[in-house]
Protein backbone atom coordinates (compact mmCIF):
# COMPACT_ATOMS: atom_id res chain seq x y z
CA UNK A 1 0.00 0.00 0.00
CA UNK A 2 1.66 3.65 -1.07
CA UNK A 3 2.39 5.72 1.74
CA UNK A 4 0.81 8.90 1.14
CA UNK A 5 2.61 11.35 3.63
CA UNK A 6 6.03 9.70 2.28
CA UNK A 7 5.12 10.64 -1.17
CA UNK A 8 4.18 13.97 -0.24
CA UNK A 9 7.43 14.67 1.67
CA UNK A 10 9.51 13.25 -0.67
CA UNK A 11 8.26 15.89 -3.13
CA UNK A 12 9.70 18.29 -0.86
CA UNK A 13 11.83 16.80 0.98
CA UNK A 14 14.11 20.44 1.54
CA UNK A 15 11.19 22.76 2.49
CA UNK A 16 10.30 19.85 5.28
CA UNK A 17 13.38 19.00 6.27
CA UNK A 18 14.18 23.26 6.58
CA UNK A 19 11.43 23.45 8.85
CA UNK A 20 11.90 20.72 11.08
CA UNK A 21 15.14 22.23 11.90
CA UNK A 22 13.54 25.84 12.72
CA UNK A 23 11.45 24.07 15.03
CA UNK A 24 14.31 22.39 16.31
CA UNK A 25 16.09 25.33 17.24
CA UNK A 26 13.19 26.58 19.54
CA UNK A 27 12.51 22.87 21.09
CA UNK A 28 16.31 23.63 21.75
CA UNK A 29 16.40 27.09 23.55
CA UNK A 30 13.23 25.65 25.07
CA UNK A 31 15.30 23.13 26.79
CA UNK A 32 18.16 25.08 27.48
CA UNK A 33 15.42 27.60 29.14
CA UNK A 34 14.39 24.85 31.58
CA UNK A 35 18.09 23.32 31.90
CA UNK A 36 18.64 27.06 33.51
CA UNK A 37 15.81 26.65 35.70
CA UNK A 38 17.15 23.31 36.93
CA UNK A 39 20.90 24.29 37.02
CA UNK A 40 20.26 27.23 40.00
CA UNK A 41 18.07 24.66 41.63
CA UNK A 42 20.89 22.36 41.29
CA UNK A 43 23.66 24.72 42.74
CA UNK A 44 21.45 26.15 45.63
CA UNK A 45 21.00 22.67 46.75
CA UNK A 46 24.66 21.80 46.25
CA UNK A 47 25.74 24.53 48.28
CA UNK A 48 23.14 23.44 51.37
CA UNK A 49 25.01 19.98 50.73
CA UNK A 50 28.36 21.22 51.20
CA UNK A 51 27.97 23.55 54.12
CA UNK A 52 26.05 19.92 55.36
CA UNK A 53 24.52 21.41 58.91
CA UNK A 54 21.10 20.45 60.20
CA UNK A 55 20.23 23.81 61.40
CA UNK A 56 21.55 27.73 60.19
CA UNK A 57 21.16 30.20 62.63
CA UNK A 58 21.35 33.95 61.65
CA UNK A 59 20.15 37.43 62.64
CA UNK A 60 16.85 37.58 64.30
CA UNK A 61 14.23 38.53 61.89
CA UNK A 62 16.27 37.60 58.61
CA UNK A 63 15.91 34.96 56.11
CA UNK A 64 19.59 33.65 55.63
CA UNK A 65 22.96 35.29 54.43
CA UNK A 66 21.94 34.51 50.75
CA UNK A 67 18.52 36.47 51.19
CA UNK A 68 19.90 39.82 52.83
CA UNK A 69 22.74 41.12 54.06
CA UNK A 70 23.07 40.55 57.40
CA UNK A 71 25.79 40.10 60.36
CA UNK A 72 25.76 38.41 64.18
CA UNK A 73 28.74 38.50 66.56
CA UNK A 74 30.92 35.29 66.11
CA UNK A 75 31.11 35.14 70.01
CA UNK A 76 27.22 33.66 69.93
CA UNK A 77 28.47 30.34 68.96
CA UNK A 78 29.38 29.92 72.64
CA UNK A 79 25.08 30.53 73.39
CA UNK A 80 24.67 27.78 70.47
CA UNK A 81 27.47 24.97 71.36
CA UNK A 82 25.59 24.73 75.11
CA UNK A 83 22.49 24.02 73.56
CA UNK A 84 20.54 20.57 74.14
CA UNK A 85 21.18 18.35 71.05
CA UNK A 86 23.62 20.42 69.45
CA UNK A 87 27.05 17.96 68.55
CA UNK A 88 29.08 20.76 66.41
CA UNK A 89 28.90 23.99 64.96
CA UNK A 90 30.89 26.67 63.00
CA UNK A 91 31.21 30.02 61.96
CA UNK A 92 30.36 31.30 58.08
CA UNK A 93 30.75 34.40 56.04
CA UNK A 94 29.84 34.77 52.69
CA UNK A 95 30.50 37.52 50.12
CA UNK A 96 29.67 37.66 46.40
CA UNK A 97 33.17 39.76 44.81
CA UNK A 98 34.94 40.18 41.69
CA UNK A 99 38.74 38.51 41.88
CA UNK A 100 41.31 39.03 39.36
CA UNK A 101 43.99 36.82 38.75
CA UNK A 102 46.60 38.73 35.91
CA UNK A 103 44.50 39.98 32.76
CA UNK A 104 41.26 37.95 34.03
CA UNK A 105 38.13 38.50 36.23
CA UNK A 106 36.36 35.82 37.76
CA UNK A 107 33.21 37.14 39.70
CA UNK A 108 33.00 34.14 42.78
CA UNK A 109 30.78 33.25 45.83
CA UNK A 110 33.41 33.57 49.10
CA UNK A 111 32.90 31.52 51.24
CA UNK A 112 34.95 31.64 55.22
CA UNK A 113 34.95 29.20 57.12
CA UNK A 114 36.83 27.54 60.50
CA UNK A 115 38.60 24.36 59.40
CA UNK A 116 37.14 21.20 60.93
CA UNK A 117 33.71 22.67 61.46
CA UNK A 118 30.57 23.11 58.88
CA UNK A 119 30.68 25.14 56.05
CA UNK A 120 33.68 23.88 53.91
CA UNK A 121 33.84 22.20 51.06
CA UNK A 122 32.90 18.78 51.25
CA UNK A 123 34.87 17.19 48.43
CA UNK A 124 38.18 17.45 46.55
CA UNK A 125 39.09 16.73 43.18
CA UNK A 126 42.50 17.95 43.94
CA UNK A 127 44.75 18.92 46.36
CA UNK A 128 43.98 19.24 49.98
CA UNK A 129 41.72 20.97 52.33
CA UNK A 130 42.58 24.93 54.40
CA UNK A 131 44.98 24.07 57.37
CA UNK A 132 46.07 27.18 58.01
CA UNK A 133 44.09 30.17 59.54
CA UNK A 134 45.14 32.77 56.44
CA UNK A 135 45.94 32.76 52.87
CA UNK A 136 45.23 29.64 51.18
CA UNK A 137 42.14 29.12 49.25
CA UNK A 138 39.81 26.46 48.13
CA UNK A 139 38.12 27.10 44.53
CA UNK A 140 35.43 25.40 42.46
CA UNK A 141 36.92 24.28 38.84
CA UNK A 142 35.16 26.48 37.13
CA UNK A 143 36.96 29.62 38.65
CA UNK A 144 40.03 28.39 35.97
CA UNK A 145 41.80 28.80 39.50
CA UNK A 146 44.87 25.55 39.48
CA UNK A 147 46.97 24.57 42.36
CA UNK A 148 49.27 26.68 43.41
CA UNK A 149 48.21 29.98 41.68
CA UNK A 150 48.28 32.93 43.59
CA UNK A 151 45.56 34.90 43.85
CA UNK A 152 45.33 38.61 45.03
CA UNK A 153 42.37 39.42 47.10
CA UNK A 154 41.94 43.05 48.98
CA UNK A 155 45.44 43.21 50.95
CA UNK A 156 46.95 39.75 50.40
CA UNK A 157 47.29 36.91 48.31
CA UNK A 158 45.75 33.60 48.49
CA UNK A 159 47.33 30.13 47.55
CA UNK A 160 45.07 27.81 46.00
CA UNK A 161 45.50 24.84 47.69
CA UNK A 162 42.77 22.51 46.58
CA UNK A 163 39.88 22.21 43.66
CA UNK A 164 36.62 21.27 44.14
CA UNK A 165 33.76 20.85 41.81
CA UNK A 166 30.07 21.66 41.37
CA UNK A 167 29.76 24.06 44.25
CA UNK A 168 28.18 27.50 43.08
CA UNK A 169 25.75 30.17 44.13
CA UNK A 170 22.28 30.10 43.39
CA UNK A 171 23.57 32.73 40.58
CA UNK A 172 25.50 30.55 38.90
CA UNK A 173 28.92 32.14 40.59
CA UNK A 174 31.39 29.71 41.59
CA UNK A 175 32.63 29.48 45.05
CA UNK A 176 36.29 30.35 46.88
CA UNK A 177 36.65 29.09 50.35
CA UNK A 178 39.27 30.75 52.64
CA UNK A 179 39.54 30.57 56.26
CA UNK A 180 36.90 32.38 58.49
CA UNK A 181 39.38 35.08 59.55
CA UNK A 182 40.23 35.48 56.16
CA UNK A 183 36.89 36.28 55.12
CA UNK A 184 36.19 38.51 58.52
CA UNK A 185 38.82 40.94 57.19
CA UNK A 186 37.93 40.73 53.51
CA UNK A 187 34.79 41.20 53.93
CA UNK A 188 34.11 43.73 57.10
CA UNK A 189 37.75 45.24 57.53
CA UNK A 190 37.93 48.71 56.07
CA UNK A 191 41.23 49.90 54.09
CA UNK A 192 44.07 51.57 55.64
CA UNK A 193 42.82 55.54 54.50
CA UNK A 194 39.27 54.77 55.87
CA UNK A 195 41.07 53.58 59.12
CA UNK A 196 42.93 56.35 59.33
CA UNK A 197 40.52 58.94 59.26
CA UNK A 198 37.74 56.95 61.57
CA UNK A 199 40.79 57.46 63.94
CA UNK A 200 40.95 60.88 63.51
CA UNK A 201 37.36 61.59 63.47
CA UNK A 202 37.32 59.51 67.28
CA UNK A 203 40.18 61.47 68.46
CA UNK A 204 39.24 64.82 67.72
CA UNK A 205 35.84 64.02 69.40
CA UNK A 206 35.67 65.07 73.15
CA UNK A 207 33.06 62.25 73.88
CA UNK A 208 35.34 59.42 72.81
CA UNK A 209 38.52 61.04 73.62
CA UNK A 210 38.11 63.08 77.22
CA UNK A 211 41.02 64.15 78.72
CA UNK A 212 42.73 62.31 81.62
CA UNK A 213 41.11 59.36 79.91
CA UNK A 214 42.99 58.00 77.03
CA UNK A 215 42.03 53.92 77.60
CA UNK A 216 38.35 54.94 76.62
CA UNK A 217 39.88 56.14 73.15
CA UNK A 218 41.70 52.52 73.43
CA UNK A 219 38.71 50.55 73.92
CA UNK A 220 36.37 52.07 71.18
CA UNK A 221 38.94 51.85 68.53
CA UNK A 222 39.56 48.00 69.02
CA UNK A 223 35.94 47.55 68.98
CA UNK A 224 35.46 49.39 65.96
CA UNK A 225 38.08 48.19 63.89
CA UNK A 226 38.13 44.22 65.22
CA UNK A 227 36.57 41.74 62.77
CA UNK A 228 34.28 39.69 64.84
CA UNK A 229 31.21 39.20 62.73
CA UNK A 230 29.62 36.24 60.75
CA UNK A 231 26.79 35.92 58.32
CA UNK A 232 25.51 32.39 59.85
CA UNK A 233 26.06 29.77 62.29
CA UNK A 234 25.63 26.29 61.03
CA UNK A 235 24.81 24.11 63.66
CA UNK A 236 24.86 20.12 62.90
CA UNK A 237 22.93 17.70 65.80
CA UNK A 238 23.58 15.07 67.54
CA UNK A 239 21.53 11.97 66.90
CA UNK A 240 17.92 11.46 67.94
CA UNK A 241 17.19 14.70 68.60
CA UNK A 242 14.45 16.96 66.08
CA UNK A 243 16.28 19.71 64.02
CA UNK A 244 13.08 21.51 64.76
CA UNK A 245 12.80 21.18 68.11
CA UNK A 246 16.52 22.53 68.82
CA UNK A 247 15.79 25.47 66.11
CA UNK A 248 13.12 26.42 68.48
CA UNK A 249 15.08 26.33 71.24
CA UNK A 250 18.03 28.33 70.10
CA UNK A 251 15.54 30.85 68.88
CA UNK A 252 13.33 30.98 72.58
CA UNK A 253 16.84 31.30 74.44
CA UNK A 254 19.61 33.25 72.21
CA UNK A 255 17.11 35.52 70.67
CA UNK A 256 18.09 34.55 66.93
CA UNK A 257 16.70 32.85 64.36
CA UNK A 258 17.40 29.32 63.22
CA UNK A 259 16.28 27.73 60.76
CA UNK A 260 15.85 24.20 59.56
CA UNK A 261 18.08 22.62 56.21
CA UNK A 262 14.55 22.01 54.98
CA UNK A 263 13.60 25.61 55.76
CA UNK A 264 16.42 26.99 54.02
CA UNK A 265 15.78 25.03 51.15
CA UNK A 266 12.58 26.56 50.62
CA UNK A 267 13.72 30.07 51.03
CA UNK A 268 17.06 29.24 48.88
CA UNK A 269 14.52 27.64 45.90
CA UNK A 270 11.15 28.98 46.87
CA UNK A 271 11.57 32.44 47.34
CA UNK A 272 15.18 33.72 45.99
CA UNK A 273 14.97 31.34 42.72
CA UNK A 274 10.94 31.87 42.39
CA UNK A 275 11.44 35.26 40.10
CA UNK A 276 13.45 33.56 37.76
CA UNK A 277 11.64 30.45 37.55
CA UNK A 278 8.35 32.64 36.76
CA UNK A 279 10.25 34.69 33.99
CA UNK A 280 11.99 31.06 32.73
CA UNK A 281 8.23 29.81 32.81
CA UNK A 282 7.14 32.53 30.84
CA UNK A 283 9.19 32.18 28.26
CA UNK A 284 8.64 28.63 27.39
CA UNK A 285 5.11 29.31 27.58
CA UNK A 286 5.76 31.65 25.01
CA UNK A 287 8.20 29.88 22.89
CA UNK A 288 5.55 26.76 22.94
CA UNK A 289 3.00 28.71 21.62
CA UNK A 290 5.34 30.07 18.60
CA UNK A 291 6.34 26.35 17.99
CA UNK A 292 2.80 25.01 17.91
CA UNK A 293 1.88 28.05 15.45
CA UNK A 294 5.19 27.52 13.14
CA UNK A 295 3.87 23.94 12.99
CA UNK A 296 0.28 24.71 12.38
CA UNK A 297 1.13 27.19 9.55
CA UNK A 298 3.38 25.12 7.90
CA UNK A 299 0.92 21.99 7.75
CA UNK A 300 -1.87 24.53 6.84
CA UNK A 301 0.06 25.38 3.85
CA UNK A 302 1.35 22.32 3.09
CA UNK A 303 -2.14 21.00 2.64
CA UNK A 304 -3.18 24.27 0.23
CA UNK A 305 -0.61 23.55 -2.17
CA UNK A 306 -1.80 20.04 -2.88
CA UNK A 307 -5.50 20.88 -2.57
CA UNK A 308 -6.05 19.73 -6.38
CA UNK A 309 -4.37 16.23 -5.50
CA UNK A 310 -6.80 15.49 -2.55
CA UNK A 311 -9.57 16.33 -4.72
CA UNK A 312 -8.12 13.91 -7.28
CA UNK A 313 -7.38 11.43 -3.99
CA UNK A 314 -10.88 11.75 -3.11
CA UNK A 315 -12.01 11.53 -6.46
CA UNK A 316 -10.88 7.75 -7.22
CA UNK A 317 -12.56 6.57 -3.94
CA UNK A 318 -9.48 7.22 -1.35
CA UNK A 319 -11.47 7.83 2.42
CA UNK A 320 -11.31 10.55 3.97
CA UNK A 321 -9.05 8.58 6.81
CA UNK A 322 -6.22 8.07 4.74
CA UNK A 323 -6.00 11.83 3.62
CA UNK A 324 -6.01 13.20 7.38
CA UNK A 325 -3.84 9.96 8.27
CA UNK A 326 -1.35 11.84 5.62
CA UNK A 327 -1.37 14.97 7.12
CA UNK A 328 -1.15 13.80 10.70
CA UNK A 329 1.73 12.00 9.61
CA UNK A 330 3.38 14.60 8.09
CA UNK A 331 3.34 16.84 11.47
CA UNK A 332 4.20 14.19 13.85
CA UNK A 333 7.04 13.91 11.37
CA UNK A 334 7.77 17.31 11.75
CA UNK A 335 8.15 17.30 15.51
CA UNK A 336 10.37 14.23 15.18
CA UNK A 337 12.50 16.11 13.45
CA UNK A 338 12.48 19.19 15.27
CA UNK A 339 13.05 17.16 18.78
CA UNK A 340 16.21 15.11 17.42
CA UNK A 341 17.69 18.86 16.20
CA UNK A 342 16.58 20.76 19.48
CA UNK A 343 18.41 18.05 21.47
CA UNK A 344 21.54 17.62 19.88
CA UNK A 345 21.73 21.15 19.69
CA UNK A 346 21.04 21.74 23.64
CA UNK A 347 23.35 19.09 23.72
CA UNK A 348 26.63 21.03 22.72
CA UNK A 349 26.11 24.62 23.39
CA UNK A 350 24.57 23.57 26.67
CA UNK A 351 28.47 23.54 28.29
CA UNK A 352 28.97 26.66 26.55
CA UNK A 353 26.62 28.52 28.86
CA UNK A 354 27.99 30.72 31.75
CA UNK A 355 25.50 29.44 33.83
CA UNK A 356 24.64 25.98 34.87
CA UNK A 357 22.26 23.98 32.61
CA UNK A 358 20.91 20.60 33.86
CA UNK A 359 19.24 18.68 30.94
CA UNK A 360 17.45 15.94 32.90
CA UNK A 361 15.73 12.84 31.45
CA UNK A 362 12.22 13.60 32.38
CA UNK A 363 12.49 17.09 31.29
CA UNK A 364 13.87 15.77 27.58
CA UNK A 365 10.73 13.16 27.81
CA UNK A 366 8.52 15.93 28.71
CA UNK A 367 9.38 18.07 25.92
CA UNK A 368 9.01 15.24 23.24
CA UNK A 369 5.24 14.31 24.58
CA UNK A 370 4.55 18.47 24.48
CA UNK A 371 6.35 18.38 20.82
CA UNK A 372 4.20 15.67 19.49
CA UNK A 373 0.76 16.34 21.28
CA UNK A 374 1.50 20.07 19.78
CA UNK A 375 1.84 18.72 16.13
CA UNK A 376 -0.79 16.38 16.38
CA UNK A 377 -3.01 19.57 17.36
CA UNK A 378 -1.63 21.44 14.86
CA UNK A 379 -2.18 19.36 12.40
CA UNK A 380 -6.02 19.86 12.55
CA UNK A 381 -6.28 22.54 10.87
CA UNK A 382 -4.92 20.97 7.47
CA UNK A 383 -6.95 17.76 7.92
CA UNK A 384 -10.15 20.26 8.06
CA UNK A 385 -9.06 22.08 5.05
CA UNK A 386 -8.79 18.89 3.22
CA UNK A 387 -11.53 17.18 4.39
CA UNK A 388 -13.54 20.32 3.18
CA UNK A 389 -12.22 19.68 -0.20
CA UNK A 390 -15.05 18.70 -2.81
CA UNK A 391 -13.96 15.74 -5.39
CA UNK A 392 -15.76 17.56 -8.12
CA UNK A 393 -12.99 20.68 -8.16
CA UNK A 394 -10.35 18.04 -9.45
CA UNK A 395 -12.03 18.53 -12.60
CA UNK A 396 -13.61 21.88 -12.49
CA UNK A 397 -9.95 23.41 -11.92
Amino acid sequence: MINLAYRDIAHGFGRYLATGLGLGLLIGVTLTMAGVYRGMVEDGLALLQAADADVWVVQQHTLGPFAEPFSLSDEMIRGVLAMPGVRDAGNVAYLTMEVIQGERSVRVMMAGYEPGRPGGPDRLIEGRFITRNHYEMVADVRTGFRIGDRVPIRRHDYTVVGITKGLRSSGGDPMVFVSLKDAQEIQFLKDNDAIFRDRKILSESPVFNPPGNPNLLEAVEKRLFSNHRVNAILVRLQPGYSDREVAATIQDWLRLTAYTRAEMEEILIGQLIATAAKQIGLFLVILTLVSAAIVALTIYSMTQTKLKEIAVLKLIGTPNRRIAGMIVQESIGLGFIGFLAGKLAVTYWAPLFPKHVVILERDTLTALAITLAICLMASFAGVRAALRVSPPSAIGG
